[in-house]
């Protein structure tokens, strides 16, 4: 369902309803978080989240949806600055140091919930696996244009690098985590460089 009202606004109580469930379900994880304490939260009603959200999958799958659009919003921007791919690459992984410095960071949205979701077929494991391939297919055509050349394995390892980082960073200090990942992208960067 669009959860939009006549004139193309999206729906308050919709809008109540994902931002509720989005800062639950990253919080405290998706299974735990049941549909009775989202409305509670939300202040609306069952009838008002079953007439925006058929189920919970709905809910979940609109919270996973908003979380991509977020991460391609923000690589659009950088891509749009018309900078060099280089400095395109290193405006998005200060977006991501900046997400693991942020209050309340828990790791990636997107690796935690297909944890939860292990089944290769279920819907919300098939939504993960299309964000990080976009992701992985945008980082890596960047790094072509870095080296002039296939970038591969170069896109592996930043996507790599980025994991790590997301999940050492809530683990660990994130200005240091923070640190040890752009050091590690600038020497993919500088390997682009050195092979030309």
């Amino acid at each position: 369902m669009s959860g939009s009202e006549p004139g193309g606004r999206t729906s308050e109580a919709r809008s109540r309803l994902l931002g509720t469930a989005s800062r639950l379900f990253y919080t405290e994880g998706i299974h735990s978080v049941g549909i009775d304490r989202i409305v509670a939260e939300a202040q609306v009603t069952r009838a008002t989240l079953y007439r925006h959200f058929p189920g919970k999958e709905d809910l979940v799958l609109a919270y996973l949806s908003a979380a991509d659009q977020a991460i391609r919003g923000r690589v659009a921007e950088a891509e749009a600055s018309g900078r060099p791919a280089a400095d395109v690459i290193r405006a998005v992984s200060a977006f991501i140091v900046e997400d693991i410095r942020s209050p309340g960071f828990r790791g990636c949205a997107f690796l935690n919930a297909v944890a939860e979701y292990p089944d290769p077929d279920h819907p919300i494991h098939q939504a993960v696996l299309a964000h990080r391939q976009w992701f992985l297919r945008t980082v890596t055509d960047l790094l072509t244009d870095v080296w002039e050349a296939a970038a591969e394995d170069a896109g592996r390892h930043f996507v790599m690098l980025r994991d790590g980082a997301m999940a050492a960073g809530c683990l660990f200090d994130p200005e240091l985590i923070g640190e040890t990942f752009l050091r590690g992208v600038e020497g993919i960067l500088r390997r682009g460089h050195l092979s030309r």
